[in-house]
């Protein structure tokens, strides 16, 4: 579900939030629409807004864990974690995290990936939310309460689910203005 659509109809901060994320034609590759967030970091106050909209929604839902994906998820989901009083569990590619992990593959918009966290990061029965994607959090006996994520693709418009679980994004993507081949 849209933030739009649970109780935020109007709120300006969502339209700062999607006004302050840039888009970049063909990236990584032809025909990708690359919705790049480091100009929303570059906002302090978009950026603050975002991560107020993601604790306002969790922190009365009992959240432990707070499973952000590298890297997007890392930029969110500490902060949103600290917000909420939960513990941050971070998704890493490939070889990055030292001792046992847990690994989940997964698809891509424009082919495929791999992410890890380590074994006994997640404890059996604990609440999580994962920002940015649902990937191996389950595995571990964790219930994902949520998928959230700053900006939904056109694939997930008009769902409320993401694999089974609820999602809840807070902007659409934003579309290439018109001069935007030119740079």
């Amino acid at each position: 579900m849209f933030a739009e659509e649970n109780g935020l109809k109007g709120d300006p901060r969502l339209q700062a939030i999607y006004q302050a994320i840039r888009v970049v034609p063909h990236f990584p590759k032809q025909g990708i629409m690359f919705q790049d967030i480091t100009t929303l970091l570059l906002d302090h106050k978009a950026f603050k807004d975002t991560v107020d909209i993601f604790v306002d929604r969790y922190r009365d839902m009992h959240i432990s864990v707070v499973a952000g994906i590298e890297a997007r998820g890392f930029l969110f989901g500490p902060s949103i974690a600290l917000g909420i009083g939960a513990k941050f569990v971070p998704l890493r590619k490939p070889r990055k995290l030292p001792g046992e992990v847990i690994s989940e593959k997964y698809a891509l918009e424009y082919g495929t990936d791999c992410l890890e966290l380590h074994v006994g990061a997640v404890q059996p029965g604990e609440r999580a939310i994962v920002i940015d994607d649902l990937v191996a959090t389950e595995r571990l006996g964790a219930e994902v309460v949520e998928c959230a994520c700053v900006i939904g693709v056109p694939e997930v418009k008009g769902q409320c689910r993401l694999i089974g679980k609820p999602l809840y994004v807070l902007v659409e993507p934003r579309q290439v203005e018109k001069n935007a081949f030119e740079l």
